[in-house]
C-alpha cells in the first residue's frame, strides 16, 4: 500500500512571527510590504486566519489589504528568521519520512508507505508528526494523506487550518467529483476557462471526458488532466528536488520611465540574487529580466551566457535587456531579475528560493 503525505505549515510567515512575539497571537496580522497607509506598493506575502476573516489574502496588493483592515498588524519580511524556522521544521518532518521532498518553504511531501499498514494507522502517524512539530517548534500545520501526491495535496487543502485530511482510493471518486476544475494541479484561470468552454465545470465532469478530445485541445497535458480528474498520479516523492531558479522583484513607489531608476533597481536586485547563488554554490547560465508596465502587462527577456557566478554579469545582461527591449514611452511598475540553468557545486536550498 502506498501512503503519501503533504505537510503544509499554516500561515507560515505570521506563525514564525508569533514564535517571537506572543502579543500578536489571535490578532489580524499581515506579513508583506509596508502598506504606507494604503499607498504602499507590493503584495501580501501571507496573513493569519484572523486577517482572512476581513477578506485579506496572500498575493493581494498591500494597499487593498490596508483598505480592508487598516488596524491590522503589518510586519515586514524577515527572511533570515523564516529560513531558520523552516530548516528546523523540515528536520522534524524528515525524521518521520522514508522519502522526503521539500517543495516550498513551508511544504514537504513524505512517503511513509513502509511505516503504516492502513490509512487508519496513517491518520495516527500524521497526528504524531503534527504533535512533534507543535511540541518541538511551536507551530501549527495541516497534513493531507492519500495514495498519491495529487490527492495528498488536495486532502491537505480541504483540512485547513490545523487539520488532518485523509482520502483513500475507495473515497477518491466521491472526494473529487464536485470540486471545481481549478482545484486540480496545473489548472489556473485560463485553463479553467477553456475547460468551462468545453463544458467541464467540475472534476467529476472532466473525469468522464474523452481522453483523445482532451489531448486534441491540450496536448499531453490533456491526458494528465484527465488522469488527475480520475485520481491518477504516479509521480514519486523526489528526494533529489533541485532549485530551478533564483529571483527577486521590486515594485516602484511610483510608476517610472526613468532609465536611471530602473537600472538602479536592477543592480540592487542582482546583488540580492547573487547572495543566494553563492550561498548555494551555484553558477548560472541564463539571465532573465521581467518588466511589468503600469497597465500590468508583462514582458520577459532572457539571455544565455557562459556559466558564471559574477554579479556584474547579471547587472550587465539585465541592463542590456532593458535597453534593447523596453518600451521607453511606457512607465514601469515592477522589475524582476532571475537566474537559472544552474550547475550545482555545493550547498543546499535556501528558504527564499522556495518562496518564489
Amino acid at each position: 500500500m502506498r501512503v503519501i503525505m503533504l505537510v503544509d505549515m499554516d500561515y507560515f510567515f505570521v506563525a514564525c512571527e508569533e514564535l517571537r512575539n506572543k502579543d500578536i497571537i489571535g490578532k489580524p496580522t499581515v506579513v508583506g510590504f509596508d502598506p504606507k497607509e494604503g499607498k504602499g506598493r507590493g503584495v501580501v506575502m501571507t496573513c493569519n486566519y484572523e486577517a482572512r476573516k476581513f477578506g485579506i489574502r496572500s498575493g493581494m496588493p498591500i494597499s487593498m489589504a490596508y483598505r480592508l483592515k487598516p488596524d491590522a498588524i503589518y510586519l515586514p519580511l524577515d527572511y533570515d528568521w523564516y529560513e531558520k524556522v523552516s530548516k528546523d521544521v523540515m528536520s522534524v518532518i524528515k525524521e518521520r519520512a522514508t522519502k522526503f521532498e521539500q517543495v516550498s518553504v513551508d511544504e514537504a511531501f513524505i512517503d511513509v508507505s513502509d511505516k503504516v499498514t492502513d490509512f487508519d494507522e496513517a491518520r495516527i502517524y500524521a497526528r504524531r508528526i503534527k504533535d512533534d512539530i507543535r511540541s518541538r517548534i511551536g507551530l501549527p500545520c495541516t497534513i493531507g494523506v492519500s495514495y498519491n501526491k495529487l490527492l495528498a495535496k488536495m486532502a491537505c487543502e480541504s483540512a485547513k487550518p490545523n487539520g488532518i485530511g485523509v482520502v483513500t482510493e475507495s473515497e477518491a471518486k466521491a472526494f473529487l467529483e464536485g470540486k471545481s476544475t481549478d482545484d486540480l494541479y496545473g489548472v489556473g484561470r485560463k485553463t479553467k476557462e477553456r475547460l468551462e468552454a468545453m463544458g467541464y465545470r467540475t472534476v467529476g465532469e472532466l473525469a468522464k471526458a474523452n481522453p483523445m478530445d482532451m489531448m486534441e485541445h491540450f496536448g499531453a497535458f490533456g491526458i494528465e488532466l484527465h488522469d488527475y480528474a480520475n485520481g491518477i498520479d504516479s509521480s514519486e516523492v523526489n528526494e533529489n528536488y533541485e532549485i530551478k531558479s533564483i529571483s527577486r522583484e521590486y515594485t516602484f513607489e511610483r510608476d517610472t520611465s526613468s532609465e536611471k531608476d530602473v537600472i538602479g533597481a536592477i543592480d540592487r536586485l542582482a546583488n540580492e540574487v547573487i547572495g543566494d547563488v553563492k550561498k548555494n554554490g551555484f553558477a548560472f547560465k541564463v539571465v532573465t529580466l521581467k518588466i511589468r508596465y503600469s497597465d500590468f502587462s508583462e514582458h520577459l527577456r532572457s539571455r544565455s551566457i557562459r556559466y558564471s557566478n559574477d554579479v556584474r554579469e547579471i547587472m550587465n545582461v539585465c541592463a542590456q535587456l532593458y535597453r534593447d527591449n523596453a518600451e521607453k514611452e511606457r512607465k514601469v511598475r515592477k522589475i524582476g531579475v532571475r537566474v537559472s540553468g544552474f550547475i550545482k557545486r555545493k550547498g543546499q536550498k535556501s528558504m527564499e528560493d522556495f518562496a518564489k
